[in-house]
């Protein structure tokens, strides 16, 4: 390591942004974040992020569909895309 770096020449920012993506702050209650996390651990994997968004686009896309039953058939489609 060195004594002193130099960072005049340096930006703010994220490093990468990635294309097609916000960064947003959102408040969600803890239990859809612990349930959403548990999801993800009992496929194996992954991220609770993508599954929200994937539940947010599914019912987006179908807004006749209940929510719920939204939610049920990307936790499933997540479970077998796992096994």
């Amino acid at each position: 390591m060195r004594k002193e770096y130099d960072f005049s020449k340096g930006k703010r920012g994220p490093i990468a942004a990635t294309p097609g993506k916000t960064r947003i702050t959102i408040r969600l209650d803890d239990d859809i974040i612990d349930w959403f996390k548990q999801q993800v651990d009992v496929a194996g994997g992954g991220n609770y992020q993508t599954l929200i968004n994937q539940a947010l686009r599914e019912y987006m896309l179908h807004k006749r569909e209940p929510l719920e039953d939204v939610l049920r058939r990307v936790v499933r489609e997540e479970l077998k895309r796992a096994s």
